[in-house]
């Protein structure tokens, strides 16, 4: 009982530092876009400096994510994640489609081998023949749904980013610039 307890010390004690080695470093967010950077041409229309500018677009952007509830961020929109959502919701709303064509295709193998005379067979290859085109049918339907999905994402970012863009356009409009 001794020896198990000490046992039992010891690995914690050699597995608390082992443990602790493989923690990685915290990495620092990007930076946030520009207005630039997102499409938008600004034009200092009443000789703006440089400074004043960059103090503006700021001061608009960050006008724009109070008013948008949007924040702009670096990266992209992850297609794959979304892709793989809609697949996932796809596949369980056709969860028994190989099912239901095994049993479309039975019926059809019935009738089928009723008149080559085996009733039996022809139910076995039409259930067989009926499922492989369910589990087609659902493949087809995962993989459909997974285009959609990611281009709606796609979508839905754009749309974010051009209703960003009208707000922090209104902001500056008002501060005399020329947005494009």
């Amino acid at each position: 009982m001794r020896s198990t307890a000490l046992a039992a010390a010891l690995a914690l004690a050699l597995g608390a530092p082992a443990a602790a080695q493989v923690a990685a470093p915290q990495q620092a967010a990007p930076p946030a876009p520009t207005l630039a950077q997102i499409g938008m041409f600004i034009y200092p229309a009443q000789d703006q400096g440089a400074e004043q500018q960059k103090a503006d677009e700021a001061a608009c952007t960050e006008w724009a994510e109070a008013q948008t509830g949007l924040t702009l961020q670096a990266g992209s929109v992850n297609l794959d994640s979304a892709a793989q959502a809609a697949r996932a919701q796809a596949g369980q709303a056709t969860q028994g489609a190989a099912v239901a064509g095994a049993a479309r295709g039975a019926v059809g193998g019935v009738i089928i081998g009723a008149i080559a005379g085996d009733a039996g067979k022809g139910a076995a290859i039409g259930a067989v023949a009926g499922a492989m085109g369910g589990h087609s049918a659902r493949r087809a339907a995962k993989n459909q749904a997974a285009q959609q999905g990611a281009a709606q994402a796609q979508a839905q970012n754009q749309q974010a980013v051009e209703t960003f863009k009208k707000a922090a356009g209104a902001c500056l409009e008002a501060r005399g610039y020329s947005v494009k």
